[in-house]
């Protein structure tokens, strides 16, 4: 089916080509969404008439999600779960969460716009895409932790498996020590 985009569209096109999509394509997303008119002489026509208004709207569209791309962009959101002692999640950190994270940050920001390039289903520092407009595309970063003291801790640059060895070390190192003191101890009573 050929349409005529009215937006740009990733992988597609800009605003104004006349492409060929696959049908359901078409009916399902584009159509519905108001990204695309069927390619017919009257829906052409009536995409010339109000080019200049939707260019227009999308230069707006695009300094404002401009605007908002230099403060966000970089920025880093905290994401509390639940998790195993390996570091697995219970669950998944979804564009749901994500988006929820970047609004409780004073952004706003909706699951739509969120690009999840993979699972996220264990703690540490993930990179998500956020896509404010088909032209305007920033990085953040989701601290994903069991508790804000833990998030801390990775923000600073320690994995949870650093800080499980950590941990581990140091109570193997107190046994030690017991020990060693119960050892001293009973060669003193001889």
């Amino acid at each position: 089916m050929q349409v005529i985009l009215l937006q740009r569209v990733a992988k597609l096109g800009q605003m104004g080509e006349v492409v060929n999509v696959k049908d359901g394509y078409a009916r399902n997303f584009l159509l519905p969404q108001g990204k695309a008119l069927r390619a017919s002489e009257a829906n052409i026509a009536s995409f010339e008439a109000r080019k200049a208004q939707l260019e227009a709207n999308n230069l707006e569209t695009r300094k404002e999600a401009e605007a908002l791309a230099t403060k966000l962009d970089g920025q880093s959101f905290i994401v509390i779960r639940q998790a195993s002692d390996s570091g697995a999640l219970y669950g998944s950190v979804t564009t749901r969460d994500a988006a929820e994270a970047a609004t409780d940050g004073g952004f706003t920001v909706n699951r739509a716009q969120v690009v999840l390039d993979r699972p996220i289903k264990d703690l540490g520092l993930h990179s998500v895409s956020v896509v404010l407009h088909p032209e305007v595309t920033v990085r953040i970063t989701l601290n994903v932790a069991r508790s804000t003291e833990e998030a801390e801790l990775q923000a600073s640059g320690k994995s949870i498996q650093e800080l499980a060895a950590e941990a581990e070390a140091a109570a193997e190192f107190e046994i030690a020590e017991l020990f060693d003191e119960m050892g001293s101890a009973a060669s003193d009573d001889e």
